[in-house]
């Protein structure tokens, strides 16, 4: 839906006085997002100013309503006990619903228009505009911004940022919610590919798994993902619904459609599997391939094999824009999406406005309404670690954080070489945040880990209260990946456990579909109330925190049930069908 500025026919004298007081108003300015860190990533450097005639894409987030509702709504669909669950909103529900007021639209229209902003569009559920504007009309309309060209990353990005803070209108402070486009900077992997393990006596091993080699490999492939898991050859997709699952990417990075087709000539002979993607959303660069998306794309197409894929890629978008907001606003303008999405994106926590991560979480929310299955990596930097006031913190992952997603950790194998016992994958991402409390659907479990555990961290370094995670976890060590037609060995993250568990949901949405039952849906109230049935317990194994003296680089560890580390376990998944298949 595109909203023409132009198209309000306001009488012009009215439009003067409003402009008028939005001017007036302006003398009272204040800052959308104060905490807003701002520090130039590692490996990116300063162009320069930018030109002041240069064209900018801003994105606007405008008040919302009802978010009260939203949430019980969300809570009604998603808990099996409700009669509402699995009565998901549409699209067109959705934007009923949080829709702004008239006096919102009005009011941040018309300043746009005043600033003499362009080719503004909106999206179904009118919550976002985005606008063209030149440089010189931006720093005047957004006080204190200074826009600069920036460089940086493996692909040798190019931004435009702003490294000072915006301020606006008083008059609008209940009317935007933050201005995208201006501070947070693309993200950047932290896949590892990591040196092959040392085990004596490895003769005659293989990849894969082969007759007469039951249970031995030299890396994670989709045959040895389908054995740990008890995957059978008919554990594929039908081909006959309209099932289909996403991944979303945000590196500047691409996947080759040959890269891919070589790898399931490699390793997907033992079953079913569609060999191209079926639509891809954004531009797909010409460059050489990423290695991160080539696995989000061959082990999300490999472990929800046979489904229609879609992948959401960001380059070709404008330098300005921020690509995961453009993901979000791409899930507010389309009513017919992929059930299962799977996300390898994340950012500390403290490095986002307040007002930036809520309005997030909010659109998290919109997805989970909707009946989305949305899977987010944990992260691979264990609980991580920061310095606040001269004192050691763990350091949580947005938006892994999120109450509204399924967050994945990852594990290893307990010999590197063969299919036994999984233990915790010491990068994985986990903890408690800072920011969102803990959610009525893991109270229980989260109370139980933490009067039990005995290895807890000093409570000085986490949120006990927060929002626990993550909610499960796969393989996340030392997988094989094609990439510019070379299998690459040793690729570890938890990148590469949530394709893997969102390939799985994709494969137990297929039966439900075929019983004509709704897709899962936001998943984690169902999963916490099962306490973990259909999932292996990970038991054995910390994960990695500070480097100091009163921790010495260990983090939480895992223990029976649900822990900070690996949730309630990786998939077993028959069991897991088995538990989720039931109305």
């Amino acid at each position: 839906m595109t909203a023409d500025l132009q198209k309000g026919r306001m009488d012009p004298r009215a439009c003067l006085l409003g402009l008028l007081a939005l001017f007036v108003a302006g003398k009272c300015s204040y800052s959308p997002e104060p905490d807003q860190q701002w520090t130039l990533p590692p490996g990116w450097v300063s162009l320069g100013r930018a030109d002041p005639e240069e064209e900018l894409s801003l994105t606007f987030a405008l008040r919302q309503q009802n978010l009260e509702r939203l949430s019980e709504l969300v809570q009604a669909v998603s808990d099996p006990g409700s009669s509402r669950y699995g009565k998901y909103l549409t699209l067109e529900d959705v934007a009923e619903l949080v829709r702004p007021s008239p006096l919102t639209l009005h009011t941040v229209q018309k300043w746009l228009l005043a600033a003499g902003a362009r080719n503004c569009h909106s999206v179904t559920t009118q919550d976002f505009l985005t606008c063209w504007l030149s440089v010189r009309q931006a720093e005047l309309l957004l006080s204190g911004a200074e826009f600069h060209h920036y460089m940086g990353g493996p692909a040798e990005t190019h931004v435009v940022r702003s490294p000072r803070p915006y301020r606006l209108p008083k008059a609008l402070a209940s009317h935007v919610d933050f201005v995208g486009g201006l501070h947070r900077f693309p993200p950047t992997s932290t896949l590892r590919q990591r040196p092959k393990p040392q085990v004596p006596g490895t003769v005659g091993l293989h990849l894969g798994v082969t007759p007469g080699t039951v249970g031995l490999h030299l890396g994670v492939t989709p045959s040895v993902i389908r054995e740990r898991y008890n995957l059978t050859a008919q554990d594929v997709g039908s081909g006959t619904t309209n099932n289909s699952q996403a991944c979303a990417q945000f590196l500047e990075q691409y996947f080759h459609e040959s890269d891919l087709a070589e790898f399931m000539h490699l390793f997907g002979g033992s079953f079913a599997h569609q060999a191209s993607v079926a639509r891809v959303v954004g531009q797909q660069g010409r460059g050489q391939a990423g290695i991160e998306a080539s696995l989000d794309v061959e082990y999300l197409m490999s472990a929800g094999a046979n489904i229609s894929t879609w992948v959401y890629s960001s380059p070709g978008r404008h330098e300005s824009q921020e690509p995961f907001l453009q993901w979000l606003l791409l899930l507010s303008n389309e009513s017919a999406l992929p059930h299962v999405h799977t996300v390898s994106y994340g950012d500390d926590e403290d490095s986002l406005s307040s007002a930036y991560i809520q309005r997030v979480n909010t659109e998290l929310m919109k997805a989970a309404a909707r009946g989305l299955t949305v899977l987010f990596a944990s992260g691979d930097s264990g609980a991580g670690c920061w310095s606040v006031s001269g004192r050691h913190r763990f350091r949580p992952s947005f938006p892994a954080s999120s109450p509204y997603v399924t967050t994945v950790g990852g594990t290893s194998f307990q010999n590197p070489f063969r299919v036994t016992d999984e233990v915790v994958d010491y990068i994985s991402g986990g903890g408690f945040s800072n920011v969102f409390p803990r959610p009525s659907y893991q109270e229980e479990a989260v109370a139980q880990y933490l009067s039990s555990s005995p290895h807890l961290p000093p409570s000085s370094y986490f949120n006990a209260s927060g929002r626990a995670y993550p909610d499960v976890a796969a393989l996340s060590d030392g997988y094989w990946v094609v990439s510019n037609h070379v299998p690459i060995p040793w690729v570890s993250g938890t990148s590469a456990s949530t394709p893997v568990f969102g390939g799985l949901l994709s494969l137990i949405n297929e039966h439900r579909i075929l019983r004509g039952l709704p897709p899962l849906g936001f998943l984690n109230p169902r999963l916490y109330q099962k306490h973990g049935e259909g999932l292996f317990d990970v038991t054995r194994g910390c994960h990695e925190s500070c480097l100091n003296e009163e921790v010495e680089g260990q983090g939480f560890c895992s223990g029976p049930g649900w822990d900070p580390v690996t949730g309630w376990g990786t998939p077993n998944f028959p069991a897991l069908l088995k538990t989720l298949i039931n109305p």
